[in-house]
């Protein structure tokens, strides 16, 4: 009788362990290959599927590459801010796709399927995002069907010009400031130029924009809010270039 009982669960988690298995190896490689025999039958291009990182290790290069020069005013930007996606479309034209550890993303450049795919929200789903981003980054873009619409039809208002035109002198008010703390460096200098960092002043004004339009208060008790904001928006980048491992959380 103990014999048989013992039988019985060791069979029972041998088939568990089985099961188990096969999900894994048809999450990581048999649904991505199948995936993408469909999307090459369609006529989409990109790299073959490479186990459980498709091209994240690509795109974490290609990130620190674009990062480690500085850019022109005059130079394009897409190619800083979304070095993966620039780089796919040149290499493999405007009908391609990109792998997120064993997801594939089809990148829609036609402003007629886009509009489509906006406007039917319904039929075209987002991503399934990294859960782990789920802690960082909740509402519209991570909303659905009707509860996509009643928030979209919440916010649309705040967009419209009437709105916009009175934020205007508080943008106003911190451009002014920082001129003047501009103006201030120049008139410190014995000579007629001086070279200023800009990116750092331009951040600040962000922050004074953001504190005195959308939280209506003074940059002084706005800064904290838009310094965890600035946190957040860092963690959910390194969150979204990431792979996530089922069972991670």
């Amino acid at each position: 009788m103990m014999m048989s009982f013992s039988l019985f669960v060791m069979l029972f988690f041998l088939i568990l362990c089985v099961i188990c298995a096969w999900r894994i190896v048809n999450w990581l490689w048999f649904k991505p290959k199948r995936i993408e025999k469909c999307l090459r039958a369609q006529g989409l291009s990109g790299n073959p599927y490479r186990v459980f990182y498709g091209d994240t290790k690509e795109m974490a290069a290609l990130i620190k590459e674009a990062k480690s020069k500085p850019i022109k005013l005059s130079d394009d930007i897409i190619p800083r801010l979304l070095p993966l996606h620039h780089h796919i479309i040149n290499k493999y034209g405007k009908t391609c796709f990109i792998w997120i550890g064993p997801v594939a993303r089809v990148l829609v450049m036609d402003p007629g399927l886009i509009k489509q795919i906006l406007m039917n929200n319904n039929i075209f789903k987002k991503p399934t995002p990294n859960p782990l981003a789920k802690f960082l980054v909740s509402g519209i873009s991570a909303y659905e069907d009707e509860k996509w619409a009643k928030h979209r039809k919440i916010f649309n208002p705040a967009f419209y010009s009437e709105k916009l035109k009175v934020m205007v002198p508080a943008m106003y008010t911190s451009c002014m400031e920082m001129i003047k703390e501009w103006e201030l460096k120049l008139e410190m200098e014995e000579n007629l130029s001086v070279e200023i960092d800009v990116q750092p002043y331009l951040e600040d004004l962000t922050g004074q924009v953001i504190s005195r339009t959308a939280f209506g208060c003074s940059h002084a008790e706005g800064r904290t809010i838009f310094e965890l904001q600035r946190e957040q928006a860092e963690l959910t980048r390194q969150v979204l270039q990431s792979v996530y491992i089922p069972g991670w959380r």
